[in-house]
């Protein structure tokens, strides 16, 4: 059976997700620092006591705007991999699928630019990790099982591939020229995986 959400559960989704919105809009914009948390109750129509009761202030709602970029290039990658047939069609579909994240400004300003000294270098990468870590190491397994991988500790390798997918995706958010590194991010993946072929 179904739950019925009351007015009132209805209102605080409503109030928490036009905070999300606005965050990620300003954010995006102009990044964390330059917006302060009377900026964006402001733009959202709300109060500053809104903002903290759903996110404990400004680095709260940063956060939760992190969180649902990361969700959704997740869900973008699991969604490319899943839709591909050989093993080296979903790799390549998936990695396409991160590079494509990466490049969207959203995603590339707030996740990639701004989170590190937003939410401080070592809870990024907590939280990078909590996202696409599980998905990496589920992915190494198949790989490894269906014969398109070298059987390798598949804890090790994951943190090694996370490094480097991670360097990778900075340097595409970091390039003057995203497009051209995100072909070259394509290629440098591409050769360390075929290396690690079986």
């Amino acid at each position: 059976m179904t739950a019925v959400k009351t007015r009132r559960e209805l209102y605080a989704e409503s109030t928490r997700q036009a905070l999300i919105d606005t965050g990620r809009r300003l954010f995006a914009e102009r990044g964390y620092a330059a917006v302060s948390a009377e900026e964006l109750v402001r733009h959202a129509g709300l109060t500053r006591g809104a903002l903290y009761h759903h996110f404990d202030g400004k680095q709260g709602l940063f956060e939760a705007v992190f969180e649902e970029l990361e969700e959704s290039a997740v869900t973008a990658v699991t969604a490319a991999m899943t839709a591909a047939g050989a093993p080296e069609i979903r790799v390549k579909a998936g990695l396409g699928a991160y590079w494509d994240a990466c490049a969207s400004p959203e995603y590339r300003e707030i996740v990639l630019k701004q989170a590190p000294a937003a939410l401080g270098r070592e809870r990024w990468r907590e939280l990078d990790e909590r996202h696409f870590g599980g998905l990496l190491r589920e992915a190494l397994r198949t790989l490894m099982e269906e014969g398109f991988l070298a059987r390798h500790p598949v804890d090790l390798l994951s943190r090694t591939l996370f490094a480097t997918i991670t360097e990778l995706a900075l340097a595409i958010a970091e390039a003057d020229d995203p497009a051209t590194a995100r072909e070259e991010a394509d290629v440098i993946a591409a050769a360390l995986l075929s290396g690690l072929g079986a």
